[in-house]
């Protein structure tokens, strides 16, 4: 078989060379044209895989090794019996942990106690769910909002999100995108839903561009302590002035740590195979030691759980690099957005770390660390 794959797509050529011929080539550079031959198709979320694509290729079957997959018509799909797998949950601990390590950074930045805050999740999938573990290992008080789920399940943990933006610190969004519905997240983030947030409160978005009203939030800034963003409307090309009103702004990399990537990859592939019905072969490569990150020595720290995750991923580094876009063209900023994601270095989850505390370092701090997913090491 033929397989067309993102290049960004991690040892998308190792794994999949077992079902045929895999040629790389740049997410937004797939085109219908490019697959007048093609068999197997991966992607990520920079292509809309519809029938504009697909009509008339020879396609039999579509990956994408990501979460999200509101970029794909499967409603088409299925109609024209394409295979079609994604990844869910492949990069949830990493957006978690972004959004732990912007709310520590926020969180010192504003002088704010971690015990202090009230954060509301809004959206308690596979991100979700896992931000609130780790928030609630920092000793941070949860409010939850999911209408889905809540109706599903009936259960009281679920929240009015008029109440849970009335009483929170920090609002998260962790939605997917629907445009329609009772259940509709397109630009949800509007006038109303920040007057309706506790007066100074942060917003974090790593859902999607489109949740937020980007208009909305710009007049409404004044309103709002933090503001991080991950995701723009109108990505590869975001607007600098919505970059511009926030304290923390990322190239959409929150869910871009190596540990995400390769599940990715693992679970496409190991799809692929059951659909083809071949034996899986290829595994999740071990790294070498030189490849491991170096331990945290964090000593008698008296911040050791900031100290910990700034350490472990520098957030304010991939701010830093991405508000270089805000003084580029509008022709340069689409390129420059892709390459940031596209060669991003490689970032390793906390559980890859070993923490090396001091003996007199609290128990409360080795506890924190270790539900974070760190290994620490008392000396």
């Amino acid at each position: 078989m033929k397989i067309l794959a993102d290049s960004n797509i991690l040892f998308a050529r190792d794994a999949f060379s077992q079902l045929g011929h895999v040629t790389l080539v740049k997410g937004r550079d797939i085109t219908r044209e490019r697959l007048s031959d093609t068999d197997i198709l991966l992607v990520r979320s920079t292509i809309s895989i519809n029938k504009a694509l697909l009509y008339s290729t020879p396609v039999k079957y579509v990956a994408s090794a990501t979460t999200g997959i509101d970029h794909v018509d499967t409603v088409f799909l299925r109609d024209k019996d394409i295979g079609f797998s994604h990844a869910p949950g492949s990069n949830a601990e990493s957006v978690a942990e972004y959004v732990m390590s912007a709310l520590v950074h926020c969180a010192k930045k504003k002088e704010k106690k971690l015990s202090d805050i009230t954060l509301g999740i809004i959206g308690v999938g596979n991100v979700g769910s896992r931000v609130l573990r780790l928030a609630q290992a920092l000793g941070v008080r949860c409010l939850l909002n999911d209408p889905p789920k809540q109706a599903l399940t009936g259960s009281d943990i679920y929240l009015p999100l008029s109440t849970v933006l009335r009483e929170s610190d920090i609002i998260t969004l962790h939605v997917p995108l629907h445009s329609e519905g009772k259940d509709a997240t397109f630009r949800m983030v509007n006038a109303g839903f920040i007057s309706s947030m506790k007066k100074g409160a942060f917003l974090f978005n790593t859902s999607r561009g489109d949740v937020v009203d980007e208009t909305a939030l710009k007049n409404s800034r004044h309103r709002l302590g933090c503001v991080v963003l991950d995701v723009w409307s109108n990505e590869p090309n975001p607007d600098a002035d919505t970059i511009a009103l926030c304290d923390i702004a990322t190239p959409h990399i929150a869910g871009h740590s190596y540990d995400g990537k390769l599940q990715g990859t693992r679970m496409i592939y190991e799809a692929a195979c059951a659909f083809f019905l071949k034996e899986i072969k290829w595994h999740v490569p071990n790294l070498s030691d030189e490849e491991k990150p170096k331990s945290v020595e964090l000593g008698d720290n008296e911040d050791a759980v900031y100290s910990a995750i700034s350490s472990s991923y520098s957030i304010m580094g991939d701010d830093i690099h991405f508000r270089k876009i805000v003084s580029m063209d509008a022709a340069n900023r689409g390129v420059f957005f892709d390459e940031l994601r596209n060669n991003y270095p490689k970032r390793f989850e906390f559980c890859n770390y070993t923490v090396d505390v001091d003996n007199k370092s609290a128990d409360n701090t080795v506890s924190m660390l270790s539900n974070l997913g760190f290994k620490v090491i008392n000396k």
